[in-house]
């Protein structure tokens, strides 16, 4: 990026905390809250911070003019401390939902990722290591569009129905904030979930994402003969009514609802059994419980049909987030320093309607000349621009300012 587009967003970014129309909502409890921010230019993190309002925060966030704003999911007595002296007394339960973390078809198509040791590249969700040297430093380059959002959105709606009808939370309990990249953050903030430590989260994300699911149900015989009791090692398939027995059930009966025999191949079920008699599946094994009686059906292949069906139902969220005690969050109403687009809070119940193209755009006034080097058509809004490739176009500023900050174009001087 050069200086020229790089003081260019970096005044936007000053004027939007200038601005006395910006109105950053207040954390709850801010005052047990570390707050942090990373310094536009110097690409320097400024943290363990308390804050005694809102206001005078938004005036050093003017000043100092970050590139992204943070506050702990934590709570302290000293906030302001050292992490060995902040005196932790809890945290919310947080989940973050990001398509770095979601193969999707069109991140193979344009997000890119290079090893900074070898050089080795590829396509798609950046591997946890290098698959050459190992090593595990990536530079990245991602992109912005519907079918991402999406992916995203798919996958929280399946977290909240996991986190309302299954662990009880209710929907005024829930907090669902989009990102102000490509994702979505899910907040409870509710005492019952505080004290959890990093241990009993990790059992939450493993129900989250169905790891160590166990799905058959072990019975044992009696030898009256000899009056002992032993195990016949028969394995017998049911599924209950509640937990992932209930998602298991939902889940194949959506799947099978509108498989192919096709489809069936290519998720690896061989058994065409399963198409043949898939009426049956649904009106006698699913509907009433009776697993033994499909012709052609052994519990292998129910088995098989489960472990698929709980891939698709488990929500794929960013672990590590979750589990993390001392996790720094993006604070709602600032700025992302990947898009220039706002952390924004809206309801659980507009999670389907909710658009981020058009209601997290921070700049909506004003247009910038830029140059730009390759990209392929976008939306904003009801407009849709692209695709460029080495040209100067003329371009709505968040427009332009998402260009700059994702490396696809500068400032046209």
């Amino acid at each position: 990026m050069f200086v020229s587009s790089r003081d260019f967003v970096c005044s936007k970014f000053q004027e939007f905390y200038n601005d006395p129309s910006t109105v950053i909502p207040t954390p709850t409890s801010f005052e047990q809250r570390e707050f942090a921010y990373l310094l536009f230019k110097e690409r320097f993190m400024v943290r363990h911070k308390r804050l005694e309002n809102i206001q005078d925060f938004q005036k050093i966030l003017a000043r100092t003019v970050p590139s992204d704003v943070y506050h702990s999911c934590a709570y302290y007595e000293n906030p302001d401390l050292e992490m060995d002296k902040k005196c932790w007394i809890g945290s919310d339960l947080v989940f973050d939902i990001d398509a770095d973390h979601i193969p999707t078809l069109c991140g193979k198509i344009h997000d890119e990722w290079a090893c900074q040791k070898c050089g080795f590249n590829g396509k798609g969700v950046t591997p946890a290591e290098c698959p050459i040297c190992g090593s595990d430093k990536f530079s990245t380059k991602t992109w912005v569009c519907d079918f991402c959002i999406e992916s995203t959105r798919v996958e929280t709606a399946k977290l909240i129905d996991m986190l309302t009808k299954d662990f009880g939370f209710a929907d005024n309990e829930l907090r669902v904030f989009f990102s102000g990249h490509r994702g979505y953050h899910v907040h409870v903030e509710v005492d019952a979930v505080r004290s959890l430590d990093a241990l009993s989260r990790k059992e939450i994300v493993d129900y989250v994402t169905g790891l160590g699911l166990s799905i058959f149900d072990k019975y044992e015989k009696k030898n009256h003969a000899k009056g002992k009791k032993q195990t016949d090692g028969t394995k017998k398939f049911s599924l209950y009514d509640y937990g992932w027995n209930r998602r298991l059930k939902v889940g194949m009966r959506k799947f099978l609802t509108n498989v192919t025999a096709e489809n069936l191949k290519n998720f690896g079920l061989k058994n065409n059994n399963l198409f043949k008699n898939k009426d049956a599946i649904l009106s006698r094994a699913i509907a009433g419980g009776r697993w033994d009686v499909i012709s052609g059906v052994s519990v292998a292949t129910w088995l098989k049909l489960a472990e698929q069906v709980k891939i698709l139902e488990s929500a794929n969220i960013d672990t590590v987030v979750t589990t993390d005690i001392h996790r720094l969050i993006r604070m709602n109403g600032t700025l992302h320093g990947k898009t220039g687009f706002l952390k924004v809070e809206f309801p659980v119940c507009q999670l389907d309607t909710f658009d981020p193209l058009t209601q997290a755009i921070a700049f909506k006034k004003g247009t910038t000349k830029v140059l730009v080097s390759d990209v392929p058509e976008f939306r904003l809004g009801e407009a849709t621009w692209g695709p460029y490739k080495n040209v100067k176009v003329v371009l709505p500023t968040a427009a332009a300012i998402m260009l700059i900050l994702k490396g696809r174009a500068e400032v046209a001087n």
